[in-house]
């Protein structure tokens, strides 16, 4: 276990268990050659300039811990990055909190994009009811069960890449795991983190997990058919988002009624048609 989260190894990819200290070959560029650094205690708050405070070790020994599992982790999303970008594929970290509606808005998205080809990762400690349920609509999806992990990294996305074996021209979906903390910090590979908000969690809650909006493109207030319901203010939520993040771009879905979803939609295929080689 290491400093900068509260993950443990032992991720498996669709129930397999993902070997540590391997090398393989792939076609993406991961010499996966390494034990997991990305196994790790995130307490981000604390004292002193690491921001946490552990028993034996000084601040400045665990900002060099922390330092240099962000820099390993980085090395593999370049490597996703630059498959990505080969493929002329366009990808999406999806993150929010648990219950702000991720799943489904894929599943209502992946119906919407018809014929377009794209693939879905799927990111959750444990069960593959997600992948399940993205499956069932005929797109093919990896669960990747992060154990006690809370985040994915780009280790494991690589594999999951690998065994998706994404077509050219394709859209994929990393549907993170519920946390609005942890996977701010740790890049995949994509192109764009799309933040999704439920109008039933709170006005403040950009204010109270910066981070992850700042380091996001687009902001999803989803679910904003039950705003009457629940007394949300839909302009308080814009305006806390634009506070930490002024260039994000915010859109207004519902996927229940389908409110905001062609907005939605076409963003990804500018996306897509962006990632397209001259």
């Amino acid at each position: 276990m290491c400093t900068v989260c509260g993950c443990h190894d032992g991720p498996t990819i669709d129930g397999k268990a993902q070997a540590h200290g391997h090398d393989h070959s792939h076609s993406h560029g991961h010499s996966h050659s390494h034990s997991h650094d990305h196994s790790h205690d995130h307490h981000h708050y604390g004292h002193g300039a690491a921001g946490v405070s552990v028993p034996g070790l000084s601040q400045t020994r665990l900002i060099e811990i922390e330092t240099g599992i962000l820099s390993k982790n980085d090395a593999y999303a370049t490597a996703n990055r630059r498959v990505l970008t080969a493929l002329e594929c366009f990808a999406v970290n999806l993150v929010s909190s648990p219950g702000s509606g991720k799943t489904t808005l894929l599943c209502k998205t992946i119906e919407a994009l018809g014929t377009q080809p794209l693939a879905v990762i799927e990111g959750d400690q444990q069960t593959s009811n997600d992948a399940l349920r993205i499956r069932a609509t005929g797109a093919r999806a990896v669960q990747v069960n992060t154990g006690k992990g809370c985040h994915l990294d780009g280790h494991m996305v690589g594999h999951a890449m690998d065994d998706l074996r994404l077509a050219r021209e394709s859209l994929l979906f990393i549907e993170n795991v519920g946390n609005l903390v942890c996977p701010a910090a740790f890049d995949l590979g994509e192109d764009a983190k799309v933040a999704i908000l439920s109008v039933t969690e709170g006005e403040d809650k950009p204010l109270k997990y910066p981070d992850m909006f700042t380091a996001a493109k687009l902001a999803i207030l989803n679910k904003i058919d039950l705003a009457p319901y629940c007394d949300a203010d839909l302009h308080a939520y814009e305006a806390n988002l634009k506070r930490v993040n002024p260039d994000i771009t915010i859109l207004r879905v519902s996927a229940r009624t389908g409110e905001g979803m062609d907005a939605w939609l076409a963003w990804l295929r500018a996306g897509l048609a962006a990632k397209a080689r001259p």
